[in-house]
């Protein structure tokens, strides 16, 4: 009895057969259907490399949420170069909680010469080609944070020759570590004291001749310094026209996660708007001749994760390629032979051509079948 419930259940499982297989004597070989399986396994190769390409390929997904930590510190990084001597500028933060950072608590001051040396023009016309490009093509951004660049390449190089000239200009570069608040980094006239009010700075003690506020940011980020970013600010380069000129940069700070196969860290991006015009009293453009920086941050954090696409989902888009190429290129090649069959038939042309008397030419077709004479000997 079991061998008979076995029986039965193989055959019922043999009947349920989804792929039945055709002898190879019944099955019926044309140039025409080898031509279509050349050109679909072709095609079939070429998308499978494809998409195997994507597949070794990551993408980076981009994610949102509240930033819930307000009572951490964030680090300015800043290397800037203003073209007056070091001992007629200050440089401190000044927060919308009336807390001051003075410039002794991380930056220092270098003299300098303004005028950059040949290869030093050459890194910052590549340094802005590449800001250039990044502000036409967002997508790039994602390949710097796949590629992790080093910090090296985007660091002034030194200069290669020595000149003779005084330094005519103040580098101010360092760090500092302001609150997570709304606040305003300046540069301006005469070193900063403190004041009940807050602070001030004394330009009184400096010339109005010695000013000039022409000034190239070499770098200025916040949070740690991370390969693969490019600020908006680097490579900016400002030259004043009058000495009373006055420089805003209006900046948005948007928390960052960055989690690479390369980098894992928190860094902050900004967005930047600027806005320059003379001190001119007697027009109505009040304000103090300087560079002003003033910053927000934004409530909102970004997680920036790289993603890779699963095995899995890899291996359904391969067989979706190769069933439907199958099952198209088999579609286009049934649908061409019915055309050219429907065509010859009704012009006579091809295997329907009439042939000579004293021939016996039997001809089936789904459209037509004609029959000649038979052969009278």
């Amino acid at each position: 009895m079991r061998r008979l419930n076995r029986k039965k259940t193989l055959s019922l499982v043999k009947e349920l057969d989804a792929f039945p297989k055709v002898p190879e004597s019944y099955v019926e070989t044309s140039a025409s259907r080898g031509t279509v399986s050349l050109m679909a396994f072709s095609i079939m190769g070429i998308l499978t490399i494809m998409e195997f390409l994507v597949y070794r390929d990551t993408r980076m997904k981009y994610e949102y949420e509240v930033d819930k930590d307000f009572t951490s510190k964030i680090r300015l990084n800043i290397d800037i170069t203003v073209a007056m001597k070091c001992q007629y500028v200050g440089a401190d933060v000044l927060d919308l909680a009336e807390t001051m950072v003075t410039s002794a608590q991380g930056l220092a001051y270098q003299p300098v010469i303004f005028d950059l040396s040949p290869q030093q023009r050459q890194w910052q016309r590549m340094l802005q080609q590449i800001q250039g490009r990044l502000q036409e093509e967002h997508s790039l951004q994602d390949l710097l944070f796949k590629s992790a660049m080093r910090t090296s390449v985007l660091s002034l190089p030194p200069r290669e020759d020595s000149p003779m000239e005084q330094p005519n200009a103040c580098r101010i570069h360092g760090h500092l570590d302001i609150n997570k608040v709304a606040g305003n980094f300046h540069i301006t006239v005469g070193k900063a004291i403190p004041h009940p009010r807050g602070h001030a700075h004394l330009a009184a003690l400096v010339s109005h001749d010695s000013y000039n506020f022409s000034h190239r940011i070499d770098h200025f980020s916040f949070g740690e310094p991370l390969p693969a970013i490019i600020n908006p600010l680097d490579g900016t380069e400002k030259i004043a026209e009058d000495s009373n000129q006055m420089y805003q940069y209006f900046i948005t700070i948007v928390p960052t996660k960055l989690n690479t196969n390369k980098v894992y860290c928190d860094t902050h991006q900004f967005s930047v708007t600027e806005r320059e015009r003379v001190i001119n009293h007697a027009t109505g453009s009040h304000g103090v001749s300087g560079i002003f920086m003033k910053y927000d941050i934004s409530s909102l954090m970004v997680t920036v994760t790289e993603d890779h696409m699963p095995l899995w989902k890899f291996l359904v888009r391969l067989c979706g390629i190769i069933g439907g190429i199958f099952t198209t290129t088999g579609m286009i090649h049934g649908l061409a032979e019915f055309f050219v069959d429907l065509v010859c038939c009704r012009f006579k042309l091809g295997m329907y051509r009439p042939h000579e008397a004293g021939q016996v030419d039997r001809i089936h077709s789904n459209h037509c079948t004609e029959t000649l004479a038979p052969d009278p000997l």
